[in-house]
């Protein structure tokens, strides 16, 4: 791969820390912007005038929030520094290549590369992006950038479809944050059961772990397990029973709508199947 030279606008957590990746790839990298509040990672920093940087720049990154990128986009416009040799991506998982487009006149390939994971400490930032995978979209010779960037980061890239960013930007959302979320559900739901509140979350740990690692070597219809998967409908009449919230009883049957669909995906047969929906359609509904 030819050297590449890159100036990251926007110099927080994820700019840092693919910064530090790709200057351990050999990239020459200058971050450009404000300087950050813990600048962490050894490498140049801009502030100010960076015409001269973005102008030798092969690609530039803008890693900025999401609310930042359009102004982002508008300050490289007004700069004239963008021309038709280079790249411009961003790295917003919900805005596509369109929040570049007052960039299009530059002739420059636009896109976006969202690193789907996430970034705490920049330092460790290489190790946790190698292996992840990058949405990526916009333009041809963007896409094949993307790609270059993604090899460089020790990352596999995955195209979106026109129109699929926000779709993907969902599910992103869904298994990277929601799953927390449903972690905090069960240990307020064992602690109201009595489990003391220093173990309600650390006992049922290897059973994440367990399932997290079933669904990566398997697709989730495979991996499902549990109550729902062996039809078992006296527990989950048990758990609708004993939950005493309209919004416990209602968020339980939901994902357990969802798991009753992987199960029927799986071979669970169709009568239990039809019992089953009928025990969770009733915890939709609040008791009268």
């Amino acid at each position: 791969m030819s050297l590449q030279r890159v100036a990251i606008l926007g110099p927080g957590r994820m700019g840092q820390g693919i910064g530090l990746g790709l200057f351990r790839a050999g990239w020459i990298v200058t971050l450009v912007g404000r300087a950050p509040k813990v600048p962490v990672v050894p490498l140049p920093l801009v502030v100010g005038n960076a015409s001269g940087v973005l102008d030798a720049a092969d690609l530039i990154l803008v890693t900025t929030p999401d609310d930042g990128i359009p102004a982002a986009a508008d300050s490289l416009a007004a700069s004239g520094a963008v021309t038709s040799r280079q790249v411009v991506l961003h790295c917003s998982g919900r805005l596509d290549r369109s929040a570049l487009a007052v960039l299009e006149p530059s002739g420059a390939a636009l896109g976006s590369f969202h690193p789907l994971q996430t970034v705490a400490d920049p330092l460790r930032a290489p190790d946790l992006l190698r292996g992840a995978f990058a949405g990526v979209e916009g333009d041809e010779a963007a896409v094949a950038m993307a790609g270059l960037l993604a090899g460089a980061l020790g990352m596999s890239t995955v195209v979106l479809p026109t129109g699929g960013k926000a779709g993907y930007h969902a599910a992103a959302v869904i298994i990277g944050n929601y799953i927390t979320a449903l972690v905090g559900f069960g240990e307020r739901i064992a602690i109201e059961a009595g489990i003391p509140s220093d173990l309600a979350t650390r006992i049922y740990f290897p059973l994440l772990a367990g399932a997290v690692n079933n669904l990566g070597r398997l697709r989730p219809a495979e991996a499902l397990t549990g109550v729902v998967r062996r039809g078992d409908l006296a527990s989950i009449r048990a758990h609708l029973e004993t939950l005493s919230s309209d919004q416990d009883r209602v968020l339980y049957a939901r994902l357990g709508l969802e798991a009753l669909r992987l199960a029927v995906e799986a071979g669970l047969a169709r009568e239990v199947a039809q019992q089953i929906q009928a025990l969770f359609e009733q915890g939709l509904v609040p008791p009268p």
